[in-house]
């Protein structure tokens, strides 16, 4: 990649960069680092090193992985967004390094212990071989498109390969911890207080359940929402709990991060309560419920009138920021690993992921306005200026219109190549960023920048995309059951 800053540096501001660990030669690909000396390895959270073990026991961490980053809302009540900030990321990827100081404080910040080999990986990792594709800075986006595109190696939950837990109370080895949670699963289903309760569970869920629980068998607290709380989420986290109980350990409980939490909380305390009564197992009634979810005063407030059984909640994005526009709500998904799709489900429809390694492409019309973006599967051909192409809502099978773009722009470009070889664009100065995004704003048709009731801009995908969306949710989501 090109170096994007083509005046000269004073000495200042060369010796300045090499002070916070900027020096453009320091990472070998000519890329300087942040310009912000906050922007380093750790400006993460602990949960990303927790997760990071966790695919290192499991033998995976080198496995191929594709994540994308999008937002879900545009912020201050508008219908559009300004993408900035791809610059500092692609500098902290091209000099990413953990120094012995770093590798020292996730030691130190870890709950529980972990093996010296895991931290010898860490010293390891310099980003090399990570690949972002991104759209330009400047450029107006819209929710649900992926800003970023991300490939790399990451550890994946669907196979088990340590399968054996050390027992707490003595010396002995249960052999097959997975079958140990199976029979668990087995015994719930089959409950009689909880009959119909439980049935089918996502089996990739729980996968990521046991392996989650056998790096931090002392430490296991579940994200259940990721499918469905009541017959995936709640029943896979019980199995792996009962499991870990069974063998002298004591998991921590829940989360809930989305959907209705006070019927949520009230219905896991009961199932807990359930179990504990006809399994005699003592204290799993009492397992720890924590909610989670842009909570806020009101929301807070909200819960104690209805009734809930929230024990923790966890507060972040309105604690440390303002609450006009708290912060932008990025995620950053898992959406291909060894070229299998993944998607994440919710009962919250917004929540839900656009699976697969995709392309982007806004389409133009007659007078040069943006129409939509659209969204294809990589290996679909690209939508061609003059031809009728079908554009549908992700997940409303009632909204779709047929386009006849007069212009197609892609909008994912290579910024970092990592070991494919692929032709990178440079990383532009500030003035032609400033510009293109002055460009931007011209073209958008103005009723959907005004102020006062924009028009909602359009975020579509192709029909093939739309069909293995919902062929992968009705694949991936639980089957429940009536009686």
């Amino acid at each position: 990649m090109k170096n994007n800053d083509n005046t000269k540096k004073t000495d200042e501001e060369v010796t300045t960069m090499k002070e916070n660990g900027s020096d453009e030669n320091s990472s070998g690909r000519g890329i300087p680092g942040p310009t912000n000396p906050m922007v380093t390895p750790l400006l993460t959270d602990l949960y990303q090193f927790t997760m990071a073990y966790t695919y290192w026991k499991a033998g995976k961490h080198a496995e191929r992985a594709v994540f994308d980053l999008y937002f879900r809302k545009n912020p201050f009540g508008g219908e559009y967004t300004i993408f900035a900030g791809l610059e500092e990321c692609i500098r902290l990827i091209s000099n990413y390094k953990l120094s012995e100081e770093d590798i020292d404080f996730i030691r130190s910040c870890l709950h529980v212990p972990c093996e010296d080999g895991f931290f010898e990986y860490l010293r390891g990792i310099d980003c090399s071989d990570v690949e972002v594709y991104a759209i330009p800075e400047g450029s107006v986006v819209f929710p649900k498109v992926p800003l970023m595109r991300v490939e790399g190696p990451i550890a994946t939950l669907d196979e088990i390969k340590d399968k054996s837990l050390r027992k707490k109370v003595s010396k002995s080895t249960c052999k097959d911890f997975v079958s140990l949670v199976q029979a668990w699963l087995s015994k719930l289903q089959r409950s009689k207080s909880l009959r119909g309760v439980f049935s089918e569970t996502n089996q990739s869920e729980l996968s990521a359940f046991i392996s989650y629980a056998l790096a931090f068998p002392n430490n296991f607290l579940a994200l259940v929402d990721t499918y469905d709380v009541i017959r995936s989420g709640i029943p896979n986290f019980c199995a792996v709990a009962l499991a870990l109980n069974e063998l002298g350990y004591k998991a921590v409980g829940i989360r809930l991060d989305s959907g209705d939490l006070a019927y949520l909380s009230c219905q896991a305390r009961k199932i807990f309560c359930c179990i504990e009564k006809e399994f005699a197992v003592s204290g799993f009634g009492k397992t720890s419920i924590t909610a989670s979810n842009d909570l806020n005063e009101e929301t807070l407030d909200a819960l104690n009138k209805q009734g809930h059984e929230v024990d923790a909640y966890g507060i972040g994005t309105y604690l440390v920021t303002c609450y006009a526009q708290a912060a932008l709500g990025i995620v950053f998904k898992l959406v291909e690993i060894n070229k299998q799709p993944r998607i994440k489900l919710s009962e919250d429809v917004s929540k839900v992921s656009i699976p697969c390694k995709k392309k982007i492409y806004r389409l133009y019309g007659k007078e040069s306005y943006p129409l939509v973006d659209i969204m294809t599967g990589e290996d679909e051909p690209p939508p061609k200026v003059g031809e009728r192409i079908l554009c549908r809502h992700p997940f409303e099978e009632s909204k779709r219109a047929y386009v006849v773009p007069q212009h197609v722009e892609e909008l994912l470009r290579c910024y970092s190549a990592g070991t494919s070889g692929k032709e990178t664009e440079p990383l532009p100065p500030l003035k032609d960023i400033r510009e293109r995004c002055i460009q931007q704003l011209e073209k958008m048709r103005p009723d959907h920048m005004r102020r006062l009731n924009p028009t909602p801009y359009k975020v579509s995908v192709s029909g093939k995309l739309y069909d293995f969306i919902h062929f992968l949710w009705l694949n991936e989501a639980p089957v429940g059951e009536l009686l």
